[in-house]
């Protein structure tokens, strides 16, 4: 394996994820993003205009947000199905929230990663979008791809193109022409020129930023250089070329970053942090007397993790006794086998102990493209395990429970992606060659055996080692004032833990959350109560409205009656004047039993404009600014984050009501 490989492997199932590191995600998080855009081939102010002497050129051929002198840029190269391109949109619409388009501009750059099937198709249908009617429908289509990724098609391009008012037959037209793929394969061109190597990328000003970085990254660099911006400008600069110079002189200062296509003859830069990594009662091979520990995060459908598996061998045969291999599921959301392969090594290790796990580990990347459940049990039956009991481990699920504490270990440590490792606690990432390995191991084994001769027993050499080590940051709090009796819920009244839901009903990332709060309810049932708090957006104009439609039909049908009516404004969601005045009135009559005179009154008069503006003044009054955002016994989650992530924090809220 060559170096080349192991940034491909980064690329594949880390790259996307690093940023985060993620707090998240092990799934997509966003949040929509404004409407100040500039037309096709013309600035906000008008007119066809480029910056092709800065440090990552760009122009009107580009889709634009913001205006065409404002002093910060930021360049987003990106893929419509990396589910990490998905999180960073919560940052950008924060951020577009917070600085506006006369601070800030966003400029798109296509960047289909080449394992993503539908990434180059869906950019030119983007793109295509963009041709016909602007940034102004570029960003609508934008919106209505992040929100649908797993049902990216022809025929649902067609259909956001038209509700971004693009003529549909011009569009198919255009679009089976495959115009704009050169514009696409340009923007993915400069990519690579300008250091990008995996998705999302963003260059505020020409400084890079790899990953779904925290808003507060993004704040503190734009802050610095909206400082930057003002000086250059009281110098003498004009407004419309502070980007150009200011980028360029960032490119020349900035230092040489590992992630920007590290040079194929230098070892990527280490990382020499020591995390407290627990081992736990995972599987292992070596003893426990080892030297030296390996912790491995990995998916059995990552095929990058498939590719470091014979590195992992030739270590062990390398070093012997001297090496334990500690074997931690990862299952990345978009692998949707990986679970049930975890599911089959599991039980096999339940059957047959720590060898039986790791010959059904080896079997099955041996035949990672065939793993559905007839697959598993035939390799089951293979391995000489109880068929029967192997199929009720697939079929309940028996072992997710392990897998997500798994999961929620790799969390606290960012280990975001797959393959990831930690040897003696030290982070290394990707699929690295053996010799990137052999590195570190060297190291730690002098450590190890200066320990044992201070007096230390073999066993005990690992947890001496970390002891010390790095922990993860408490998640993070808010505190926000309580709900009022206007305030519609659902679940336990009584209950202990209390879910605050800040959304707006025409963020289309509110929609995508809906089915992981719905799963919450179930599980938790009595435990939970989940409140609806209202967040509408400044830049969602039918959102306020919608938010006070919502409130009457609570004032007249309740809970029942304002979670049927909300249920109806997610689902038509996206379609043509789904949130118009007369929509509203139209789906408050399918909820049944609305006095509708009531209703259009309450409308009319903004009856119910006051309580939405004060719940939107609470979530601004704790630092909540965009949705979808949660905040749960004072734990805050932001964005559309995996019900794995709600899970972890509703169980802590619930152990602190023990207390």
């Amino acid at each position: 394996m060559n170096k080349g490989t192991a940034i491909v492997g980064f690329l594949l199932c880390f790259i996307a994820g690093m940023g985060l590191m993620w707090g998240v995600d092990r799934n997509g998080v966003a949040h929509h993003g404004g409407d100040i855009t500039a037309e096709a081939g013309s600035a906000v102010e008008g007119g066809a205009w480029n910056d092709d002497d800065a440090a990552v050129p760009v122009s009107s051929k580009d889709p634009v947000w913001g205006n065409r002198n404002a002093p910060v840029t930021m360049v987003v190269f990106s893929d419509f199905q990396c589910p990490f391109c998905t999180r960073v949109e919560t940052t950008v619409g924060q951020l577009k929230e917070k600085y506006g388009p006369t601070k800030l501009r966003v400029i798109w750059k296509n960047y289909p990663l080449p394992f993503h099937d539908k990434a180059k198709p869906a950019a030119l249908a983007a793109e295509t979008a963009f041709r016909l009617g602007g940034s102004k429908a570029f960003w609508s289509f934008h919106d209505s791809a992040f929100a649908n990724q797993k049902d990216l098609s022809p025929a649902n391009y067609e259909l956001w193109a038209g509700q971004a008012g693009v003529d549909k037959a011009k569009f198919k037209a255009m679009f089976d022409k495959q115009e704009g793929m050169k514009k696409v394969e340009e923007d993915a061109a400069i990519g690579s020129k300008v250091g990008v190597s995996g998705t999302p990328a963003s260059f505020v000003n020409g400084i890079f930023l790899s990953g779904a970085q925290p808003t507060e990254k993004f704040t503190a660099l734009i802050d610095e250089q909206l400082k930057a911006a003002q000086a250059a400008i009281a110098s003498g600069t004009k407004a419309e070329k502070v980007y150009a110079k200011i980028s360029n002189e960032n490119k020349a200062k900035a230092p040489p970053s590992p992630d920007r296509k590290p040079q194929a003859d230098k070892p990527q830069e280490e990382d020499k942090t020591v995390w407290k990594v627990p081992v736990g009662n995972s599987p292992a091979k070596g003893p426990s007397t080892a030297l030296v520990t390996i912790v491995q995060f990995s998916d059995y459908q990552c095929p990058f993790c498939s590719k470091v598996e014979p590195t992992m061998d030739e270590l062990q045969k390398a070093y012997g006794d001297k090496l334990r291999i500690v074997w931690k599921d990862n299952p990345l959301p978009f692998h949707p086998r990986a679970e049930p392969a975890g599911e089959i090594t599991l039980e096999a290790r339940e059957q047959k102990g720590d060898k039986g796990f790791w010959a059904a580990h080896d079997l099955i990347f041996k035949n990672q493209q065939k793993i559905s459940d007839e697959d598993l049990l035939g390799y089951a039956k293979e391995l000489g395990l109880d068929v029967d009991k192997a199929k009720t481990a697939l079929t309940e699920h028996k072992y997710k429970a392990r897998m997500e504490a798994d999961q929620d270990l790799a969390d606290d440590l960012q280990a975001s992606g797959t393959p990831h490792f930690f040897i003696n606690g030290r982070r290394l990432v990707g699929a690295q060659p053996a010799d990137g390995f052999k590195k570190v191991i060297d190291e730690e084994i002098v450590k190890a055996q200066a320990l044992i001769a201070k007096g230390v027993a073999p066993k005990d050499v690992y947890a001496e080692l970390i002891k010390d080590g790095k922990e993860p940051p408490p998640p993070e709090k808010k505190t926000v004032d309580d709900p009022k009796p206007d305030s519609p819920w659902k679940g336990g009244e009584k209950a202990k833990v209390v879910i605050n839901v800040f959304s707006d009903f025409q963020c289309p990332f509110c929609k995508r959350v809906e089915d992981t709060v719905n799963q919450v309810e179930k599980f938790y049932g009595e435990k939970v109560r989940i409140v609806w708090r209202h967040k509408p957006l400044p830049m969602h104009k039918d959102a306020p409205l919608a938010s006070e439609a919502s409130q009457e039909v609570f004032k007249q049908k309740g809970n029942k009656g304002f979670w049927a009516y909300h249920g109806l404004l997610f689902k038509h969601q996206g379609e043509p004047d789904a949130l118009s005045r007369a929509n509203l009135e139209k789906l408050a009559e399918e909820v049944g039993g609305v006095d509708m005179g009531k209703f259009k009154k309450a409308l009319d008069s903004n009856t119910h404009k006051a309580f939405v503006d004060s719940e939107s003044a609470v979530a601004d009054k704790a630092g909540i600014s965009g949705t979808p955002a949660f905040v749960i016994n004072g734990y805050f989650i932001s964005g559309a984050q995996p019900f794995s992530k709600f899970k972890k924090i509703v169980a802590l809220a619930l152990r602190d009501a023990k207390k």
